[in-house]
């Protein structure tokens, strides 16, 4: 038997002694059955697994990662790795944060580039369990140490990488647009599908328009070309993605003010015809394009200055109750009150309750360029309103949203509306503009 083997028995049977248990009893209070217990300490043809080590550790009231540092000859001896106990106990270290554990196994494993397999696994496992963060330390593994480009564990790397990684960061998030770009292409097909959907959608939030229809486009053309392959198997039915393809497209000419256009791309994705009979899941998902397109069609009658229809946009945005839905409609409502110059209050005070709840938009990097987007055209709407201490608490709210984004353009922009009634601010006003501009109190000048 090898020393450290012993020395993890040794603990075990330690703690046995110590609380006065015997195998059976220790066998009934851990779950575990006796033969395999009995067969496990004595390190008779099988070695200990890490939920059993778990079990034990619960039963002598130990915290989560007990004995861990010894484990590690369990998977791995001079001339042998065991992947079936290897992946589960690295996928556990994760959990339980022990990093040491993982750190000193894959410096033993990585001397042979064919057990990064060893870490994709554990990587995976973390993932589908929703442990996120845990699995972009192992992907980052893979990443450094596969040295083929075109290989599909090193695609569906940057692919969990780019999802995982996205927030409300713009300048992280664009660097993770242009550091998985030129992957999107290696991925089997049934993610290819998610991951141009996930590229449009970032790089809508990041006004990264030419970006959006080139993504755009690529889903149009390969939801088309997957219709009725039953062995793809994406995340949802492609006649989804095929119209958030469309809509991308719709969205992008919006911003870009043609709204003739806008409004083709909506009444296709309201309309949406594909080539085979749809099941019940992308049935549902062309009903709730309908719903959308209903929504972004109003949208474009009000920013086009039909001011006539705002209050029937307002019943059916109430009638929605989805605070994403009430933020785009309000910044359409209050982007036309701007440009034709009339007068939105008692739409604003009919949803005062919603917009108090924009905060929350903090993790979404969508929803969140939407919070910002208001703030700021609610700013100009309160300026030209006459209601400058109101404007200026709201451009001070944006500048604060921009900063916390890492959005400077639209930070210079607040600055320059600041700027611009600057005289009229308040002394905790201007305090609150110099604290955002990252001016000390106590060094600054009049």
């Amino acid at each position: 038997m090898r020393v450290v083997n012993r020395s993890l028995r040794w603990e075990i049977e330690d703690q046995m002694k110590l609380h006065g248990y015997n195998i059976n009893q220790l066998a009934e209070l851990s779950g575990i059955n006796t033969g395999n217990l009995s067969m496990a300490l004595n390190g008779i043809s099988r070695s200990m697994t890490i939920n059993q080590l778990d079990a034990l550790a619960k039963v002598f009231g130990k915290v989560p990662g007990w004995l861990y540092e010894l484990y590690t000859e369990e998977c791995i001896s001079e001339d042998k790795l065991s992947r079936p106990r290897l992946v589960p106990y690295l996928v556990r270290c994760a959990e339980v944060g022990r990093n040491d554990c993982i750190d000193a196994v894959v410096s033993k494993i990585l001397d042979n580039p064919k057990n990064v397999q060893i870490i994709f696994a554990a990587a995976e496992k973390l993932f589908n369990k929703g442990k996120h963060k845990e699995s972009e330390r192992f992907y980052e593994i893979v990443v450094e140490n596969v040295k083929d480009s075109f290989s599909e564990m090193l695609a569906m790397s940057h692919y969990r990488l780019f999802t995982v990684t996205q927030g409300t960061d713009a300048e992280k998030n664009w660097k993770a647009v242009i550091r998985f770009d030129l992957f999107r292409n290696r991925l089997p097909e049934g993610y290819r599908l998610d991951a141009l959907f996930q590229l449009a959608r970032v790089c809508y939030s990041l006004k990264k328009w030419s970006e959006v229809e080139e993504y755009a486009g690529e889903l149009v053309e390969l939801s088309t070309v997957l219709c009725g392959d039953d062995e793809v198997a994406p995340k949802r039915h492609p006649v989804y993605y095929y119209g958030k393809g469309l809509l991308y497209k719709g969205a992008v000419l919006e911003r870009r003010g043609v709204y003739d256009r806008a409004k083709e791309y909506v009444l296709n994705y309201m309309n949406l015809e594909w080539p085979d009979p749809l099941d019940e899941s992308g049935q549902k998902e062309v009903e709730q394009f309908k719903i959308w397109g209903k929504a972004n069609l109003y949208t474009l009658e009000v920013l086009s200055g039909n001011k006539g229809i705002i209050n029937e946009y307002a019943d059916y945005l109430a009638g929605l109750n989805r605070l994403n839905d009430v933020v785009a409609g309000l910044n359409a409502i209050i982007t036309s009150a701007n440009t034709y110059e009339y007068n939105v209050d008692h739409v604003l005070a009919r949803f005062s309750g919603s917009i108090e709840r924009f905060d929350l938009f903090n993790h979404d990097p969508i929803l969140s360029e939407r919070h910002l987007r208001y703030r700021y055209h609610k700013a100009i709407y309160e300026f030209r309103h006459g209601r400058i201490r109101e404007g200026l608490d709201e451009t001070l709210h944006c500048l604060s949203l921009a900063n916390d984004m890492k959005k400077y353009e639209d930070g210079f922009q607040c600055v320059t509306l600041f700027e611009s009634y600057r005289e009229r601010a308040s002394v905790q006003q201007l305090k609150m503009y110099r604290s955002a501009m990252g001016v000390r109190e106590e060094v600054y000048l009049e």
